[in-house]
């Protein structure tokens, strides 16, 4: 801007000084012109007054002499009279000097006027002005005045030393008054400059000054107007930007932008979570090179021919597993129908798949673990109701197993009512220090029994004295004797089930290990569901409900603790449970 500023001055003072001096010029050669032409008047006047006293005093007048050179002396200039042949009658004058030639020279050229005549010499300074001596309409003679020019120079060298001096002046005067209103006037300008640059740059808290309510003022005004309304603007853009990248990238669902050319132009955290990508795979890319799964590159082109929005389920292979989608996608249309592009919604519903798939086992479960003592309860009570009550040993027989189907019954009913009570909210542990030793020696007791009757070895190691854990003595002898009692229902006849209690730093670690028929790798994970039984046949002819585990995965998880699972198809199963040690739970 102070470039603007020099070139403006610049341009200003080029001007001031061509019109300066053109100024000085005309008024040089105006007043060098006038006192010229007043010069010469004067001297044709005193021309003219000196025929009139010729006229007066005559030739013959014996103080003609001394007038004359006493007129002569006091306008300053030389005076010669001549005779009609060009001879010389008179002269009088301030200066000596041989006007012989030059009059000879004037009287040649206007021998015939009748009117004044004059001869300006510039290379001696001498003007000549001549006029006919007529007397009685007779020409007598000729008046010559001649007189230097140096007065005339002296006079314009004043004039130019004036004009000069003046035009100087005002030329300085002029300067400052450019410098000063160009500083005045530009200095607002450059602001704003300055401030419009620094908006352009996306500095929007940038502000000029507002000195002068003028249009200068004016324009700073408009400009701190514009920039407080664009800060404003940004702000609330920024903001506005800010929520919505927030909630695109931390809604659960993946989303992806696709322009109206096909190219990928958003991709959200939660789609590449979900896929394991980059933002470098999908970003500025084509819908159908980016996208592996054909199924999704399907409903793309479906939503771009159709221009409809779209909703399909889709199950997808995503490395060693396959994940269902649910997938929105619907077209972006702006203003004027103008087609701006498709958006894409991924749910991942593949744990509602799982639960749905849980819920119809487990009603499926539910019903066949019921329906099969009831069938058994009702069949033998209408074969005693048909006549069998008559034999006794048919009639003890009948209601022992209706005895058994009946506790198996209990047995199940109150596993599901301990399973929903566990997995309600509001359930609480009745927390204490607990002597693990003593709980796993009565839980050795009670099962001591059932291991004898299977001809299976059942002992308890324990590496220490009296070992505390922080929990619920009731709910641990539960865990217990349903993992010790998993052991034995899957552990064959002459096979072992030993029971180890270890002491860490802040865990006690239960490790319940038997030599049984083991679990398939891929069984594991599912071994906690409900109803879930590796050998459903063994499992059921056991007494087994199939809802132990459940229990104990979510008793151990309400302590705070943790279960592991180790097992060889074959060569037998070990669970690994590590609960808190004299350690209050949250």
């Amino acid at each position: 801007m102070n470039r603007f500023r020099s070139r403006l001055i610049f341009a200003i003072i080029t001007l001031i000084i061509a019109v300066l001096i053109g100024l000085g010029l005309l008024l040089g050669q105006i007043f060098g012109s006038y006192y010229m032409n007043s010069f010469q008047e004067r001297i044709k006047e005193e021309a003219k007054i000196t025929e009139l006293f010729i006229q007066e005093k005559g030739f013959a007048s014996p103080d003609f002499d001394s007038f004359l050179q006493n007129y002569s002396d006091t306008i300053n200039s030389h005076i010669t009279i001549y005779d009609r042949n060009g001879n010389v009658l008179k002269d009088a004058g301030p200066f000596q000097q041989d006007h012989d030639a030059i009059a000879k020279e004037i009287l040649l050229k206007h021998r015939n006027s009748k009117k004044g005549f004059k001869l300006n010499i510039e290379e001696d300074n001498l003007y000549f002005y001549g006029l006919p001596y007529i007397e009685k309409d007779v020409k007598q003679g000729y008046i010559v005045l001649s007189s230097t020019e140096n007065s005339l120079k002296k006079i314009n060298q004043q004039i130019w030393i004036l004009l000069i001096a003046s035009l100087g002046l005002a030329l300085l005067v002029i300067l400052l008054l450019a410098v000063r209103i160009t500083s005045r006037y530009t200095r607002p300008i450059e602001s704003a400059t300055n401030v419009a640059m620094e908006l352009a740059k996306g500095n929007y808290k940038a502000r000029t000054y507002e000195d002068h309510m003028d249009e200068t003022g004016m324009l700073s005004q408009s400009i701190n107007i514009l920039a407080r309304n664009l800060q404003d603007m940004n702000r609330a853009q920024e903001m506005q930007q800010d929520r919505l990248q927030t909630l695109i990238e931390n809604m659960g669902s993946g989303l992806i932008l696709i322009d109206g050319r096909g190219y990928i132009n958003l991709v959200n955290r939660a789609y590449k979570e979900l896929f394991n990508i980059e933002s470098t795979d999908f970003l500025y890319k084509l819908y159908y090179e980016a996208f592996q799964h054909k199924e999704i590159v399907d409903l793309v082109e479906h939503i771009f021919m159709t221009e409809i929005k779209a909703r399909k389920q889709l199950h997808l292979p995503l490395k060693i597993e396959r994940r269902h989608f649910e997938v929105y996608g619907a077209p972006i249309i702006g203003t004027n129908d103008e087609w701006k592009g498709i958006v894409l919604v991924f749910h991942d519903i593949t744990e509602l798949k799982k639960l749905e798939q849980m819920r119809k086992d487990f009603v499926a479960n539910v019903s066949h673990e019921l329906k099969t003592p009831i069938t058994s309860i009702k069949g033998f009570t209408e074969t005693l109701l048909d006549g069998a009550l008559e034999d006794k040993q048919t009639l003890e027989y009948f209601l022992s197993i209706i005895l058994k189907e009946s506790d198996r019954l209990q047995t199940l009913i109150q596993d599901l009512l301990d399973l929903s009570k566990i997995e309600q909210q509001g359930f609480k542990l009745n927390l204490q220090n607990c002597n693990a030793k003593e709980i796993l020696e009565e839980v050795i007791i009670i099962l001591k029994s059932k291991a004898d009757e299977k001809e299976i070895e059942l002992s308890l190691h324990v590496n220490s004295g009296e070992l505390y854990v922080y929990g619920d003595v009731y709910r641990l002898k539960q865990i217990f004797i349903n993992l010790i009692s998993n052991a034995l229902n899957y552990t064959p006849k002459g096979g072992r089930v030993q029971v180890f209690l270890k002491d860490g730093e802040s865990y006690a670690t239960f490790i319940v290990s038997d030599t049984g028929i083991g679990i398939e790798k891929e069984e594991i994970p599912r071994i906690f569901e409900r109803f879930y039984r590796v050998d459903k046949a063994r499992s059921r002819n056991s007494g087994g409900t199939g809802l132990g585990l459940a229990i104990v995965k979510h008793l151990v998880e309400a302590h705070k603790g943790q279960i592991f699972v180790n097992s060889t198809v074959g060569e037998g199963t070990t669970f690994t449970v590590k609960l808190n040690k004299n350690h209050h739970l949250d």
